[in-house]
């Protein structure tokens, strides 16, 4: 172990939070103590970011109908993807966002405009923005995890229609709606594992190495 390594103790906290972390879609209401929340929303601020452009903003969502208005947002777009499935309609639609409504807590996360004049680390790959909010929201699925609480993340909206109701100002960019708050309990496996839609890769199967395709040797028999 290195100089600079966490206790056992600690990093097996780290990891037990990475891997229990769930995509909550069941929550029991309650509350979340602002002291709490502002622990929470420090923890993504502290987010790495590419050219420490910090391009994160949040909207705390509290109005009930500003809740129930987002809701009707998703589920119309939740209706839509349903029927873009296919022969798996049926098996989406049995996939519920009331955690819109039952959460404690529903944050927005929104790209700011002005993002354009972040040269540094964007000017081939402007993408970056979102992949260091990205970041942002992962801290803060992790912290809220190691503190008890549920987390899901909502991205089934048209974000034109949401910017409209948030009144987003001309080149702002809505990538997430947070559901955050209690819960009777964590999912054993990943909720859509669970529901048969999907399961976790070989992660021999995604590391490369040189080139492409090219199997790594980390996962090579005897290693």
């Amino acid at each position: 172990m290195n100089d600079h390594a966490f206790s056992a103790p600690e990093r097996q906290a780290v990891y037990r939070a990475i891997y229990e972390r769930r995509d909550m879609r069941h929550f029991n209401g309650g509350e979340v103590e602002p002291e709490l929340l502002r622990r929470l929303l420090m923890a993504a601020h502290h987010g790495p970011s590419v050219g420490f452009m910090q391009p994160w903003r949040f909207i705390r969502v509290s109005a009930p109908a500003l809740r129930q208005q987002l809701h009707a947002v998703v589920e119309v777009e939740r209706i839509r993807t349903a029927q873009a499935m296919g022969e798996r309609e049926d098996d989406f639609m049995r996939l519920k966002v009331q955690g819109l409504l039952d959460a404690a807590e529903l944050l927005a996360v929104v790209l700011p405009d002005g993002r354009e004049k972040h040269i540094f680390g964007r000017r081939t790959l402007p993408q970056m923005d979102l992949a260091s909010t990205s970041c942002a929201i992962q801290n803060l699925w992790l912290a809220a995890r190691a503190e008890g609480l549920g987390m899901g993340w909502v991205s089934i909206f048209d974000p034109l229609t949401v910017a409209e109701v948030l009144g987003l100002p001309a080149g702002a960019e809505p990538v997430g709606l947070l559901c955050l708050g209690p819960v009777a309990q964590f999912y054993d496996r990943p909720m859509l594992e669970e529901e048969n839609w999907a399961r976790r890769e070989a992660l021999a199967d995604l590391v490369f190495d040189d080139q492409w395709g090219q199997a790594s040797t980390l996962f090579a028999e005897g290693k």
